[in-house]
């Protein structure tokens, strides 16, 4: 996708809005695309200013730093797609799902279908989700249509995520995760380094990173950015390696592998924040991050049922590997 970043000059004095000030750019910084505010309400699917989230509306200053990313061709409407899914348990209300690694959760920019959500609406018969004649078709509104997601998987971590088949079941478990002592979620990691403690936990803001907006990173001492809490027990170790459980109790984006980063102890196959580890067996190992477990009340039954979805392949493969070449070490 087109990336175009830019700096307020430290001269600048105008007051303008964040649309007109980049309208002002010229077309050849966009690779000859004019960015006129109608472009940047129909294609840009992120506008950061000083790395953080803005608004069209809002004034630039003098020394601001822009990022903005932008999508052609952006899909009026969100098919149902005949894609196999594995499905761990289902009832009237819900479905809960073992999200094998590569697929994303919902549509959004750069992965406008092939997702859990077209592969949702297929299994459960639902019709295609139409634009709103009325509505732009943004990759903001587009975005927001997701049914049933109550939350999200990184595209490459495998494991359980549960759904709502109506909008009932919606509301009752965005109040089950926005309560995060009712629910336990679980993940497994294989990762690069050894803790200095072998059980622990972390506590840090999570702020995005602004010298990489794909990065986010752990801060402490600020109110800046969102809290983040990991606990995490490494129960095994394979010379440098380690394996992970780890029990999150919030949900940030990137939240485990940016903890992870933090611990000294990188996911494996992590491209983000890991090590690529050239030279070992492992330097095409893709994210060894799982979503082993989840605990949840459902909307039609008042005790809390587990969830577990198997241990997949490339992790016993790479595990396999582990004890082959670290036995006793």
């Amino acid at each position: 996708m087109p990336f175009f970043s830019a700096k307020v000059p430290f001269d600048f004095k105008d007051s303008l809005r964040l649309d007109k000030f980049i309208a002002s750019v010229p077309a050849e910084d966009f690779g000859g695309v004019s960015m006129n505010r109608s472009r940047l309400k129909t294609s840009a699917t992120e506008i950061l200013v000083n790395g953080k989230n803005a608004k069209l509306s809002q004034k630039v200053k003098a020394g601001d730093e822009i990022d903005i990313q932008w999508e052609e061709n952006i899909p009026e409407n969100i098919e149902p797609e005949n894609i196999p899914l594995d499905i761990l348990y289902e009832d009237e209300n819900v479905c809960v799902v073992n999200k094998k690694q590569g697929m994303v959760t919902h549509p959004a920019a750069g992965n406008w279908t092939g997702t859990l959500v077209n592969a949702l609406l297929w299994h459960w018969g639902r019709e295609t989700i139409r634009q709103n004649p009325n509505e732009e078709v943004t990759a903001e509104t587009l975005s927001k249509r997701r049914p049933g997601i109550i939350h999200r998987l990184d595209k490459d971590t495998s494991g359980v995520i549960i759904t709502a088949k109506n909008r009932a079941a919606e509301e009752f478990l965005h109040d089950e995760f926005l309560h995060h002592n009712r629910i336990v979620k679980e993940y497994i990691a294989i990762c690069c380094g050894r803790p200095k403690t072998l059980e622990g936990r972390i506590e840090t803001q999570i702020v995005r990173d602004g010298r990489d907006r794909k990065r986010f990173k752990a801060v402490v001492g600020t109110d800046e950015g969102k809290k983040a809490v990991t606990i995490y027990k490494c129960f095994a170790t394979y010379g440098p390696f380690s394996l992970m459980r780890i029990r999150i109790k919030t949900g940030r984006t990137h939240q485990i592998r940016v903890h992870m980063k933090y611990l000294g102890c990188p996911v494996m196959g992590d491209p983000i924040y890991g090590n690529f580890l050239k030279g070992s067996p492992f330097e095409k190992a893709s994210l060894m991050l799982h979503a082993y477990l989840l605990k949840i009340r459902l909307p039609s039954i008042k005790e809390r049922m587990t969830f577990k979805a198997a241990v997949p392949l490339r992790f016993k493969k790479v595990l396999r590997t582990l004890h082959e070449k670290y036995r006793g070490k």
